[in-house]
């Protein structure tokens, strides 16, 4: 299992796609306040280093103990979204559109995700102010699944697709 800090120096692909303005304390402010939630400090720690965007093949992956409507073994990690209005790029501040069009569950923060499944910090158990675990939203197979007890677990867990070999089941 690959560490915090080192998953934190390489996590980012290098491109431009999804990248939001670089983060500051006003605009994390603004996000918990619209959000309702207190954000983990490891996500902030990641976003502060680049405001969302796409995920190196190093990390894009995480691994599961059942299957999903993606793989039998991992769900997709291709992105981490930012904090921002940038125009026509989806953030965590689009959290609470999203959660009403796709009929997910709340309190959530959605990190990432397509609409047939979300990435979400899961705050039910934990309350708005807790450290949130990390939860997969199936919306095809309408169901859920329990990835990490906390967003630190999450990317100290992550991995490369290619290490699950080449069998993607759907969406």
């Amino acid at each position: 299992m690959a560490r915090f800090d080192e998953v934190k120096a390489a996590l980012w692909s290098g491109g431009t796609y999804g990248v939001q303005p670089p983060l500051t304390d006003e605009v994390v402010a603004e996000a918990e306040q619209t959000l309702g939630v207190a954000l983990p400090l490891s996500l902030l720690d990641l976003l502060r280093v680049e405001n969302g965007g796409e995920v190196s093949s190093d990390w894009n992956a995480f691994p599961t103990d059942q299957p999903t409507s993606w793989s039998a073994d991992h769900v997709p990690f291709g992105e981490l979204m930012g904090i921002g209005h940038r125009e026509r790029m989806v953030s965590l501040l689009d959290t609470p559109y999203l959660v009403e069009e796709w009929d997910l569950p709340s309190p959530v923060v959605l990190i990432s995700g397509d609409g047939h499944y979300w990435i979400a910090l899961d705050y039910r158990e934990c309350g708005r102010q807790g450290q949130p675990s990390v939860t997969w939203l199936d919306t095809d197979l309408d169901m859920e699944l329990r990835l990490a007890a906390d967003f630190r677990s999450f990317v100290e867990g992550l991995t490369s697709e290619a290490s699950f070999g080449s069998e993607v089941d759907g969406a």
